[in-house]
């Protein structure tokens, strides 16, 4: 296993506040809570579809900077709008004319119609949500952009709803760290790739971890709102074990970006407060955009 860090951040890079949930919590919410964290993020993702489909949302994509404006042009402007990622899969995937592409957590489907587009018509993009109105936008994105290799089903990433053996590669983008099982989701991913099958995800990852500050990592996360995409971030060691215990191997975790307390000025977690300029600094920079690749024997 190999990780390094690529690009320093540059502060006008994507924000996890506005890209994904709010991170503080107005409420209590157990992050072991399985169920808890999953109302959350299917809470905080259907509202994010329902602006869209009324014609509310936000213009500008989050993470859009990592996208060629005339890939972004091509697309549903609720397909771009929608976004919630962290990064760019589809530049990390190498995707062939011809290959079978699954998303996890597929949102708005701005990643499968970027993907659809690579394979080509004789390749097939499956996107897997498990929020009915982002399947619901996701379709109509489909239809817009004129895509016919693409499907979008209803699941759970912990239970896919695909057969062994079907996917080429597997892509992902900020969504692994909304799940309450990664291990579950890992193993499923491994079991519907074909042999020799790849990922290539986008997520946020804790570089070294939580320790050595004057709050726990337990009060951290539990300060923190799991839609807002870091409260349930692995450490680069504990996503390497876990793809390793699935059964990848070629696994590579590269740093894209890191995160400073100038990326939170919105909405600085209450959990954090108490902490001193140089001691939330050091936090924050732990919290990394990453790219992670692995390969099923």
């Amino acid at each position: 296993m190999s990780a390094h860090t690529k690009a320093p951040h540059k502060p006008n890079e994507l924000r996890p506040q506005d890209c994904c949930g709010a991170t503080d919590r107005s409420s209590a919410v157990a992050f072991e809570d399985p169920q808890a964290i999953r109302d959350e993020v299917q809470s905080y993702y259907g509202s994010v579809a329902e602006m869209q489909l009324n014609g509310s949302g936000s213009q500008g994509c989050c993470g859009s900077e990592y996208y060629a404006v005339e890939e972004l042009s091509q697309l549903p402007d609720a397909a771009v709008n929608s976004s919630r990622g962290c990064g760019n899969p589809n530049a990390i995937a190498s995707l062939r004319p011809g290959e079978t592409v699954l998303d996890l957590g597929s949102g708005g489907g701005l990643d499968v119609l970027l993907a659809a587009r690579q394979v080509g018509d004789d390749g097939y993009v499956y996107g897997v949500d498990m929020n009915d109105r982002m399947l619901e936008l996701a379709g109509r994105n489909a239809d817009k952009a004129g895509a016919a290799n693409v499907e979008f089903r209803k699941g759970d990433l912990e239970e896919l709803p695909l057969p062994a053996n079907t996917v080429d590669v597997v892509i992902s983008n900020c969504v692994i760290n909304l799940t309450a099982d990664k291990g579950k989701v890992l193993n499923e991913t491994f079991r519907v790739l074909k042999p020799g099958g790849r990922i290539a995800i986008s997520d946020i990852v804790v570089d070294g971890d939580l320790s050595g500050l004057p709050v726990s990592e337990a009060q951290i996360r539990a300060g923190l709102n799991w839609a807002g995409c870091i409260a349930g971030a692995l450490t680069i060691s504990e996503f390497a074990a876990l793809l390793q215990a699935a059964g990848f191997d070629e696994i590579a975790i590269t740093i894209e970006q890191r995160y400073t307390p100038a990326d939170f000025t919105r909405d600085q977690p209450s959990a954090l407060s108490d902490l001193q300029p140089a001691q939330l600094q050091e936090l924050l920079h732990r919290f990394t955009s990453s790219s992670i690749q692995a390969r099923k024997p």
